[in-house]
């Protein structure tokens, strides 16, 4: 034990930038103490030395509905460009010095999308320099541009780099183009892949028995906490107004306008009004066109960097990265996959789902996010607390990104009571993603963790 000891203190000397320089171990800025984020001490190492990865500025913009809401006649590169403009102008910083930006994107082509994107890079000022590429892991896509971003950084590939997401439902509805390799009829799990989401829905609500009233219930509460969220001005500061235009079907007139709300909230809500809605997916099945996410246009950026640039440039800490984790689960009940998706990522962060202070779990539909919230036994009171996909809406490249936005701002709000946030949504063809993110003043003060016993040393072999 001794032995053990003595190892550690001549580790943190070292370890200690200014230990050559007339240090001793009373002034040293590291210490022998407990890690109360997790077990591992390299926590507190990364965030001293500023290795870690931040975000200092998480924008989008209103999501509106498809094909009838505000950006009906908005190209996607338009969408795009002012939130990528936003994560510049805010925070003063010089395009040039972005490494990558990462786009998720769903349903364009590929080729087309990833054309689109890089020319919104060029309306927002960026330079020729600056590369840009899309991702795409379906309903994460967003969310799966962030980690990329993040991963990259933690290589050391580049400091500075922007996770985005992008979808048009109104320019590139969802479709099958071709036709089907008859190979899938021979794999049950093949052929599952390619079940309409619907069905999926109406699976997990019959194999797990969500009823109808369950999830028609979640849904008023999602357009009441959006509702809420809106009227008390919680949105401003994550939207990015876009002035755009809207044509007149009848006759042709266009008229210019600045979106800034999200369209497709419907505060008056009630169980009776859904109540009255049919199913759409099976003659006898709960799922409706109100206990299921809007098909919606929106965009969303995330800048990230290392600490120490960001610090270096005087950026506030908006969050802090953690962990990230992709699962894959029965495509025949894909709605699952938050359920299999949150346990791994909170363990990877050194933490319990009791440690985590807010969730936002994307609404596909009812019956999964009711099942889901159930199965790991989440606090309601935790989860979209300004509501959800049901009630904001579901631009499916774009989603991963609202949510950063949605989930730090309100992180910012709660203050030093709201130290970690997850985020999580299911993905078509059975798989699920999660990330951990921590309010970003909050990382060294460790206010809210729970107790571990005392001697907890650098290396877990020194008891």
């Amino acid at each position: 034990m001794e032995k053990a000891i003595n190892r550690q203190k001549v580790l943190l000397h070292h370890l200690n930038p200014s230990s050559s320089i007339h240090a001793n171990e009373s002034s040293s800025s590291l210490s022998v103490s407990a890690c109360l984020a997790g077990d591992s001490a390299a926590y507190h190492r990364t965030s001293a030395f500023g290795d870690d990865v931040v975000i200092v500025a998480a924008f989008r913009t209103a999501l509106c509905k498809s094909k009838r809401g505000s950006f009906k006649d908005t190209y996607a590169d338009d969408l795009l460009a002012p939130v990528l403009k936003a994560v510049i102008e805010k925070t003063n910083l010089n395009p040039s010095e972005v490494g990558d930006i990462v786009v998720g994107t769903v349903l364009a082509p590929g080729s087309q999308r990833a054309s689109e994107c890089r020319m919104a890079a060029f309306y927002a000022g960026f330079p020729e320099t600056v590369p840009i590429r899309t991702v795409n892991r379906q309903c994460s896509s967003g969310l799966q541009a962030v980690a990329d971003v993040a991963a990259a950084i933690k290589a050391g590939f580049y400091d500075i780099g922007i996770g985005a997401g992008l979808e048009s439902m109104t320019a590139n509805p969802m479709a099958w183009e071709g036709s089907v390799n008859p190979k899938a009829k021979l794999f049950e799990q093949a052929q599952n892949c390619l079940l309409p989401m619907g069905i999926t829905s109406e699976n997990v609500a019959h194999r797990f028995g969500v009823s109808r009233t369950t999830q028609d219930q979640a849904a008023v509460e999602s357009h009441r906490r959006a509702a809420a969220a809106t009227a008390a001005g919680r949105f401003k500061d994550e939207i990015v107004p876009v002035s755009t235009k809207i044509v007149d079907p009848k006759t042709g007139e266009e008229k210019s306008v600045t979106i800034s709300v999200d369209d497709g909230i419907r505060p008056n809500a009630s169980l009776a009004d859904l109540g009255k809605l049919k199913p759409v997916f099976k003659r006898d099945g709960t799922t409706t066109a109100g206990n299921s996410s809007q098909v919606s246009d929106g965009a969303g950026a995330v800048l990230l960097m290392k600490r120490s640039i960001a610090l270096k440039k005087g950026l506030p800490i908006l969050g802090v990265f953690r962990t990230f984790a992709a699962v894959g689960v029965d495509p025949a009940v894909m709605g699952i996959g938050p359920a299999a998706a949150i346990p791994p990522a909170v363990k990877a962060a050194g933490l319990e789902l009791n440690d985590i202070d807010l969730f936002e779990i994307n609404e596909a539909f009812a019956s999964q996010f009711v099942y889901c919230r159930n199965k790991l036994g989440l606090d309601p009171e935790k989860i979209n607390v300004n509501g959800g996909a049901m009630a904001i809406g579901h631009p499916l490249g774009a989603t991963g990104a609202r949510c950063v936005a949605t989930l730090l701002h309100e992180m910012k709000r709660r203050g030093k009571d709201c130290r970690f946030g997850v985020i999580s949504m299911c993905i078509g063809t059975g798989m699920g993603a999660a990330a951990v993110f921590e309010r970003g003043d909050s990382v060294d003060e460790l206010r809210n963790a729970r107790k571990v016993e005392a001697n907890l040393f650098l290396s877990k072999d020194a008891k």
